[in-house]
């Protein structure tokens, strides 16, 4: 819910974007506005939003980004995705963007390694919103030390006989097929696999989790007990899925910096907005300077997390890998928004406490974004060592 009707700023000319990227603004932005605008407090509260969002989004094009076409994919350039991640924004809930979205980190291990079979079932059903995707390999018992997991895949025949379980796992309640990360080998990263699972086997479990923000994700732990998989259902080589894991890493931690670069800016809109509205002691809170010096903080912010996500797109769009740049971004994207959203409560005051205001939801929302996908404390060591320090 807004207060008023928020001003949204014409994005500004750039070297990056064409007429082709910002026709397909307008596209997302009816869709925010036609199928989510209208329902997503009812969802948030509910916790879940219709399936059939699934299909309605591939419907518009917004699921098929990047993925190949042989397979029902459109392949695009990297501003593609960060539209999508702004105009997303602007409806408010991080839960709802993380579940309708996570083919997009579920998904590409298998278009990149998958055997061709898998490509052909899976990916057209992905693409078209008739099945979820979820990635599976964070534990209970950590999350970024990958290298060190402890579900288990043992070898019996043609099937591996999985044990252990996952944590955090969006869309892990109703995904249908859970891209998870087992150990096949001996310790370390060279004994990490990718399996395929399907949600229907027999001894895979999952339970629903209470949270903080993302209300409307259906973020779950995961058991696995004696499931028995298909050798085929391995993606890429045995004892090399730690190659597919780091693969989409680096996509996967853009594209949180272009949706923190979103919720940043809906923040600053938002504000903008309720303080021409609001009125105080006979003027409107924007006329006091200090209110417009927290807006001008925000805005400052926000214009360098752009600038850093356009040129750095850019350079992944050449081939380019700039691992550390990437890394150094997602904590400077998620950080302006966890300073956007305290400006914003700050200026909404009491009307952004309510259950319901844009920004009381992203405010809840900041932390899981600073953590997920590498925490800020990984992300900085990451770049260190990509630095040589």
């Amino acid at each position: 819910m807004s207060f008023v009707e928020p001003i949204v700023s014409a994005p500004p000319h750039s070297p990056f974007y064409t007429a082709e990227h910002e026709a397909f603004r307008a596209t997302v932005r009816r869709f925010v506005d036609r199928e989510i605008m209208p329902y997503v407090d009812q969802w948030d509260e509910a916790e879940e939003f219709p399936r059939e969002l699934y299909r309605k989004a591939s419907a518009a094009g917004l699921m098929q980004l990047g993925f190949p076409e042989e397979y029902g994919g459109v392949p695009t350039d990297p501003f593609f995705g960060i539209i999508k991640a702004e105009e997303m924004a602007r409806h408010g809930s991080g839960g709802l963007n993380a579940s309708l979205n996570s083919h997009t980190i579920g998904a590409p291990p298998i278009a990149a390694l998958g055997p061709e079979w898998m490509k052909r079932k899976l990916l057209p059903e992905l693409l078209l919103g008739e099945k979820i995707s979820a990635l599976a390999i964070t534990e209970p018992s950590g999350g970024s030390d990958v290298a060190n997991l402890k579900t288990t895949a043992r070898r019996e025949g043609d099937h591996y006989v999985v044990n252990g379980s996952k944590m955090f796992i969006t869309s892990g309640v109703r995904a249908d097929y859970f891209t998870v990360a087992v150990r096949t080998g001996g310790p370390g990263a060279a004994g990490v696999s990718l399996l395929l699972i399907e949600r229907e086997r027999p001894g895979f479990s999952r339970t629903k989790l209470k949270k903080m923000g993302w209300w409307a994700s259906d973020t779950a732990q995961l058991f696995f007990d004696d499931v028995r998989v298909p050798v085929d259902n391995l993606i890429g080589p045995e004892n090399k899925g730690f190659i597919g894991i780091m693969l989409n890493f680096n996509q996967e931690r853009l594209g949180m910096s272009a949706g923190a670069y979103g919720y940043a800016k809906l923040c600053l809109d938002e504000s903008i907005a309720y303080a021409r509205e609001r009125h105080t002691f006979g003027k409107p809170l924007i006329a006091n300077q200090v209110v417009r010096h927290r807006l001008v903080d925000m805005a400052m912010r926000i214009n360098a997390v752009k600038s850093t996500l356009d040129l750095l797109a850019w350079r992944v769009g050449q081939g380019e890998k700039p691992v550390a740049e990437i890394c150094m971004l997602k904590n400077l994207a998620t950080s302006t928004m966890e300073f956007c959203a305290n400006e914003a409560m700050q200026i909404f005051g009491g009307a952004g406490y309510l259950r319901g205001a844009k920004v009381e939801r992203i405010y809840r929302e900041t932390k899981v974004m600073s953590i997920g996908g590498g925490s800020v404390e990984i992300m900085k060591d990451l770049a260190a060592r990509q630095m040589g320090l």
